[in-house]
């Protein structure tokens, strides 16, 4: 777990104090089984208390995949230095709590729905990064109506805010962050076929208003994925006790499975793209397969046998990472 995880579920756990263990079990399922049903979270969080037990549940995963992804911007565009950040739909604070450490002169403005949710995000962001806070916005607004006049910032993050919408709202909304977004758009969804689904109809529209694709696409063709295949990527953290308890869960890891979309304008260059594991390497008795994305919009399979010259190097390599193409030619 990172260290900001760490952070936050320790953070939280003190804000639970005091409610029983069977109490918080039973909200948890009870908000577990409204979001499933993909139920907005204006109608699963009821109050402060419940507002704590959500991001108890979900914080540290989430703050794991926004990381996740961040580096993979700061890989593409590392020179990338926002003054201002817009974090729509921000829930208990995540997203701008991940984007202050990395720029920490930034100044973020936390738009969101839920008065509950911006009150604990608030709170958390002001026991991490007390300057900042001071400085920080507060938008209590819905990003999908377009009465919510959105205020236009160097980055704009949606991080699993957009999942909660139908598909047209999303459409709507997602373009409008865009249009927010002085420079970059980033747009963290659960790693789900509806969601990946839903974003690459929006990188369709993006690309036609000009848009550049940072991550973690590697060219601007249309997804080669078809079918039942789509395209996500996923990060290992560990649980909490407390974590375990209100999940009731056995294992000591959960696996955080998102799909994501970075975005920039046309006047910002990001390096040389490179192709991008898309799923688990596959470990074989004399070789290792890695399913890539191409740079030239195709899927393709290579295999790296144990002779190859940078073997130890690509045994190592990660789902969701580039592989140098230089140093890394193999058999298809």
């Amino acid at each position: 777990m990172s260290s900001l995880s760490l952070r936050i579920a320790k953070n939280i756990e003190a804000l639970v104090d005091g409610v029983s263990g069977k109490a918080l079990a039973e909200r948890a399922e009870r908000i577990s089984e409204g979001f499933r049903a993909n139920r907005p979270s204006r109608e699963v969080i009821r109050n402060e208390i419940d507002a704590a037990i959500y991001a108890l549940m979900r914080m540290p995963a989430t703050a794991a995949a926004v990381e996740t992804v961040l580096d993979a911007f700061g890989e593409q565009v590392p020179d990338f230095s926002p003054r201002t950040i817009l974090d729509a739909g921000a829930g208990p604070g995540t997203a701008s709590l991940a984007l202050t450490e990395i720029w920490p002169d930034a100044t973020p403005v936390l738009c969101d729905s839920h008065p509950d949710f911006l009150k604990l995000a608030q709170r958390l962001l002001a026991e991490a990064a007390p300057e900042i806070a001071e400085q920080a916005g507060v938008l209590v607004g819905d990003i999908a109506r377009p009465a919510t006049a959105l205020p236009k910032a160097d980055l704009v993050i949606a991080s699993y805010s957009l999942t909660e919408l139908d598909d047209a709202a999303y459409q709507q909304a997602a373009l409008r962050l865009w249009a927010a977004a002085k420079e970059a758009l980033v747009i963290i969804e659960p790693g789900r076929p509806r969601d990946y689904r839903r974003l690459m109809a929006f990188r369709q529209e993006s690309i036609g208003q000009g848009a550049r694709i940072a991550a973690p696409c590697p060219h601007a063709q249309t997804c080669p994925l078809v079918g039942e295949d789509w395209c996500h990527f996923s990060v290992r953290l560990p649980r909490s006790r407390a974590h375990l308890r209100l999940k009731g869960g056995a294992l000591g890891y959960e696996d955080e499975k998102f799909t994501y979309l970075v975005l920039v304008r046309p006047d910002i260059d990001p390096t040389p793209p490179l192709p991008r594991i898309l799923a688990m390497p596959d470990v074989m008795k004399h070789e290792i397969r890695l399913k890539l994305c191409e740079t030239d919009g195709t899927v393709g399979i290579r295999g790296f046998g144990r002779r190859h010259p940078e073997f130890s190097r690509i045994r190592r390599a990660r789902w969701g990472k580039c592989v140098d193409e230089d140093r890394v030619k193999g058999h298809q």
